[in-house]
């Protein structure tokens, strides 16, 4: 007489064959055979119940249309169904753990960009309140030394070039730079 275990295997592989044939009711009765066994598994690596309940849902998925390929002789039907648990829940905990690092990521990189970004804006406002500055001390000057300033900074002219455009002579042209140098260095440093 065979035993208790046998008929049990012989009833699950006989409602697998049913279901890969696309009966309902022998799905139903094998769902509530694995159900219970395949969410335990599934709980016990995920340690979520939501996330067990998904990975359930998902294998009787996979056991419905992969049912018509199962092979007796490579294990039992419980056996098979909880290596497609077990799967489908290690790969969704590596899934969450991929999801997890790369959220890390992007939260350091965004945390460096913002960091990065204020540094930036805060040198800029100061750059831009600098040059404020300078051009309101700039036009402070008497019309002679601004002259002087704007050909030798923002035109970029030698102080030869600056005597010839002006037609006075070098001597002058330098010193007439040096006194404004002098002069704004004061006239910005009193207004910082």
């Amino acid at each position: 007489m065979a035993s208790e275990s046998s008929i049990d295997q012989e009833s699950e592989i006989e409602l697998l064959r049913r279901v890969g044939q696309g009966d309902r009711k022998s799905f139903e009765d094998l769902y509530d055979r694995f159900s219970g066994v395949l969410f335990s598994t599934a709980l016990q690596i995920l340690n979520d119940h939501r996330e067990a309940e998904d990975v359930v849902q998902e294998v009787f998925v996979q056991i419905w249309d992969k049912a018509k390929l199962y092979d007796a002789a490579r294990g039992k039907p419980l056996t098979w169904a909880m290596t497609l648990t077990r799967n489908k829940a290690i790969d969704r905990l590596r899934s969450a753990q991929r999801r997890y690092r790369l959220q890390n990521q992007v939260e350091k990189e965004t945390k460096i960009t913002t960091q990065v970004a204020l540094k930036n804006s805060s040198e800029e406002v100061e750059i831009l309140e600098k040059s404020r500055l300078i051009r309101a001390a700039v036009l402070e000057l008497s019309k002679e030394q601004r002259e002087a300033i704007e050909l030798a900074f923002f035109s970029g002219l030698t102080q030869n070039d600056i005597a010839q455009e002006l037609n006075q002579p070098l001597g002058t042209v330098k010193a007439r730079i040096r006194r404004c140098m002098l002069r704004l260095k004061e006239m910005i440093a009193a207004r910082l």
